[in-house]
C-alpha cells in the first residue's frame, strides 16, 4: 500500500488501494473526500477558516478552508471523481490553550470546523462523519480503498469513521 503523507496547508488525491495520512492536527482540520464508486480519495489539512483573511503574495490555497476543498474538489473531478457521489469526513478543529475570553476570534479550530462545513455545504457534498473539537490533537489516516478515516489520539484511543 502506497502512504501518501499530507503535511500542513496541503492538499493530495489518490486511487485505491493508497492510505493518505496527515499528522498533528491542533486547531487544523483534516477533511477527506471521497467516491467510493471509483475508490478515489482526497485529504486537506486545512489550518485557517477564510483565505480572505491573507494578503500575502505567497498566498497558499491549501491553508484555508475555503480555496483547499475548492481545489480538493476539483482535483478529485479531474481524476475520475463524480462530483455527485462524493462524501465528506472530518476530524480535528481542537481548543489546544485554555483562553482567557470568549472572543470567536481566538478560536482557531470552532471557526475552522464551521467554515469547513459550510464550504461542503456550498458544494453539495454531503458529511457523513466527523470527529471535531475538544482539547487534543489527532492524526488521520484515510484509506482509498474502504473510505474509512482513521482518527488517532493520545490518551482518546482510536476511532474509525
Amino acid at each position: 500500500m502506497k502512504i501518501i503523507r499530507v503535511g500542513m496547508g496541503e492538499y493530495k488525491t489518490a486511487k485505491a488501494p493508497a492510505l493518505l495520512v496527515s499528522f498533528g492536527l491542533g486547531s487544523c482540520v483534516g477533511v477527506a473526500l471521497y467516491d467510493s464508486t471509483k475508490k478515489i480519495g482526497g485529504l486537506a489539512h486545512i489550518m485557517l477558516p477564510d483565505s480572505s483573511l491573507s494578503g500575502k503574495k505567497d498566498f497558499n490555497p491549501g491553508k484555508f478552508a475555503d480555496t483547499a476543498i475548492e481545489l480538493l474538489y476539483e482535483e478529485l473531478k479531474k481524476a475520475g471523481a463524480n462530483p455527485k457521489k462524493l462524501i465528506a469526513k472530518i476530524a480535528g478543529g481542537a481548543q489546544m490553550f485554555q483562553l482567557k475570553s470568549n472572543k470567536n476570534i481566538m478560536m482557531i479550530g470552532k471557526r475552522n470546523v464551521e467554515a469547513v462545513k459550510m464550504k461542503l455545504a456550498q458544494l453539495n457534498i454531503e458529511l457523513v462523519a466527523e470527529d471535531v473539537e475538544g482539547n487534543y490533537g489527532r492524526t488521520v489516516e484515510f484509506c482509498c480503498d474502504t473510505g474509512e478515516l482513521t482518527v488517532k489520539t493520545v490518551g482518546h484511543g482510536i476511532k474509525i469513521l
